[in-house]
């Protein structure tokens, strides 16, 4: 006897979660705007987020590298939407607007960053890797490089997804 698969979301549906992930993330969560937050890719596999460097994410005036805590909010930012894409990914068979409630009470429970190297650049991407959904809890594993692809910073977090 073999399972039937789960249903999964028409492509259009799709379209509708990842616009409203995309929405959510860029608009609705303010302080992504103040970072500059722009969602890049929401593919499982690997989603990615990129920010344009600015004079006031600057946190060194004489060299104009990135603040330390840009670094740190943008890569919990990431964390934080690639469990968005992850859980999405997980409860294909459900609406976007179901999926869409079950973020309400995500939040950060630890995180960890190591900077290592002066953030410079023209742009930044972030990207990240689910290494745990559970019931409860989920954990990431981050990065974020320069525009030439060198990396400044990871890190690793883990988050309350329910």
């Amino acid at each position: 006897m073999t399972a039937t698969p789960a249903a999964r979301r028409s492509p259009a549906e799709q379209d509708k979660l990842n616009h409203f992930l995309t929405e959510l993330f860029e608009q609705r969560i303010t302080f992504n705007q103040v970072l500059g937050l722009k969602v890049v890719t929401t593919e499982p596999a690997r989603p990615t987020l990129r920010f344009e460097m600015r004079p006031e994410l600057v946190g060194h005036y004489l060299y104009g590298r990135l603040h330390g805590g840009v670094i740190s909010a943008t890569l919990d930012a990431m964390g934080g939407f690639a469990l968005m894409v992850a859980i999405a990914e997980k409860h294909a068979d459900e609406s976007a607007e179901q999926v869409m409630h079950r973020f309400a009470r995500m939040g950060t429970i630890d995180l960890r960053v190591d900077y290592l190297r002066q953030g410079i650049g023209q742009h930044f991407l972030a990207t990240a890797e689910v290494t745990r959904l559970g019931g409860r809890i989920g954990s990431t594993q981050m990065r974020l490089c320069n525009d030439q692809g060198t990396l400044i910073a990871t890190a690793a977090a883990a988050y309350m997804i329910s």
